[in-house]
C-alpha cells in the first residue's frame, strides 16, 4: 500500500507518555546522589511532594534551603544536570502505543518537541520512538528562540516532506503554545487533554485552541479516517491491530 502524502506530527510530553512519570524518574536519580553526597535521605520524597503541590522550576533550591545546605549555583546546576542527563524510566501510554502501530505505514509520522535537548533525546531513546517516526525534531537543537510558538520547526517539517500544508496534522497537549504556529501555517490541530497531563486545565481563546480535542489517542486513527483521511486509512479496528508488535 502506497503511503499517502499525509504527515501526522506529534508532541512528546503528556501526548505520548505522562510527563509526571519523567519527573518522578528524574527525582529518583537525583535522590540517589543527594543521599550519598549531600546527606539528604528523603530528597526524592521531598521533591515529589513539592511537585504535587504545584512547585515548578526551583524545587532543588527549596530543598537545599530547607535542609540548611549552601545553595551555591554550581551545586544546584549539578543537580539539574543529573536530572536532565538521566536515562528515564518511562513508557509509552497504552493508547499511544496502539495509535502509533495503527498509523505507521499508513501516513508519515514526525515529532516536534520543546525542552532541553539532552533530556528530550533521552526520552526519545527510552520510548524507542525512532521505531515509529520518520523524523524527530527537537526545537532546542535548532537554537535559542526556536521553541513553540515559533513556527520554524513546523516549517522545517513541512519542507522535509514537501506536502501541502493542509496535509499536516499536529497532535499536542498545551494550547498555550502548541497550536499557534501550525494553525497559522494551515495545518489541522488536535489537542490531547489527558486528565493527568500538566496542562490539562489550560484554556485559551478559540483562535489559539486546537480544532479538535480528545481525552487520549485511542480515537485518533478512526477520527483521521472518518474526518480527513478516509481514502487511505483502514477501518477503526486497525487501532487495535498488532498492538503487541512493539512493547
Amino acid at each position: 500500500m502506497t503511503v499517502p502524502e499525509v504527515c501526522v506530527v506529534f508532541d512528546l510530553d503528556d501526548t505520548l507518555y505522562l510527563e509526571r512519570d519523567y519527573v518522578r524518574s528524574g527525582f529518583k536519580q537525583v535522590g540517589i546522589y543527594a543521599e550519598k553526597e549531600l546527606g539528604i535521605p528523603d530528597f526524592t520524597e521531598r521533591a515529589w511532594s513539592l511537585f504535587l503541590a504545584g512547585h515548578r522550576g526551583n524545587t532543588f533550591d527549596e530543598i537545599l534551603q530547607d535542609q540548611n545546605i549552601d545553595q551555591e549555583r554550581a551545586k544546584v546546576e549539578h543537580l539539574i544536570s543529573l536530572y536532565r542527563s538521566h536515562s528515564p524510566d518511562i513508557r509509552l501510554l497504552p493508547d499511544a502505543l496502539l495509535c502509533l502501530n495503527a498509523l505507521q505505514d499508513k501516513v508519515r509520522l514526525a515529532l516536534i518537541s520543546d525542552g532541553p535537548a539532552e533530556a528530550q533525546r533521552n526520552k526519545v531513546a527510552a520510548l524507542r520512538l525512532n521505531e515509529w517516526f520518520d523524523l524527530v525534531l527537537l526545537t532546542d537543537e535548532l537554537g535559542r528562540g526556536y521553541a513553540k510558538p515559533c513556527a520554524s520547526a513546523f516549517r522545517l517539517v513541512q519542507e522535509q516532506f514537501g506536502f501541502d500544508a493542509a496535509h499536516f496534522y499536529y497532535i499536542a497537549d498545551n494550547p498555550a503554545k502548541d497550536f499557534i504556529a501550525p494553525r497559522n501555517l494551515g495545518w489541522k490541530t488536535i489537542r490531547i487533554r489527558r486528565r493527568e497531563g500538566l496542562h490539562a486545565e489550560v484554556a485559551v481563546e478559540a483562535e489559539r485552541a486546537a480544532e479538535v480535542e480528545l481525552s487520549d489517542l485511542s480515537g485518533l486513527p478512526s477520527l483521521l479516517e472518518e474526518t480527513w483521511l478516509s481514502p487511505w486509512l483502514t477501518s477503526k479496528s486497525s487501532c487495535h491491530k498488532d498492538a503487541s508488535r512493539r512493547e
